[in-house]
């Protein structure tokens, strides 16, 4: 799918629709617009907060009338044993929306139920998003 950021609340709410679960894993290259869409995706799933990155906090958490949504950027994670001492394990299996950036450090941890977004920044500065499913992502849509 191929959006430009107006389109971003058509293709938030397509996402929502498509997903398999609560676990949605965001991959992409510096700038292409992961941040952007997550922002997108917390206030389609009802969330009043205004959702930012949490680079520095690891983890943001917003709230729905009925849910809680947790956005994490794992960039600066050092190594899998960081996840496992903040806890990575009970957000992932909290039964909440969990919403990850950079993703690939912590992904021997994935439950098989999680969708991954793959963002491409196309040559015309589209952006084009994949959403494929755990265990293989082997780009089939979900």
């Amino acid at each position: 799918m191929d959006y430009l950021l107006s389109d971003i609340e058509v293709v938030a709410k397509s996402i929502l629709k498509n997903v398999t679960s609560k676990i949605i894993l965001v991959y992409g290259y510096m700038g292409a617009g992961k941040t952007t869409l997550i922002k997108a995706l917390v206030k389609e799933l009802g969330s009043i907060d205004e959702a930012s990155s949490p680079t520095f906090s690891i983890v943001n958490e917003y709230i729905t009338s009925n849910d809680k949504i947790y956005h994490f950027d794992l960039y600066r994670l050092k190594n899998l044993e960081e996840a496992y001492n903040f806890g990575m394990e009970e957000y992932l299996y909290s039964n909440h929306w969990v919403i990850i950036e950079w993703p690939e450090m912590i992904e021997e941890m994935l439950p098989e139920e999680s969708n991954r977004l793959d963002i491409v920044i196309n040559k015309d500065l589209t952006r084009s998003i994949e959403l494929n499913c755990k265990p293989n992502f082997n780009k089939q849509t979900c």
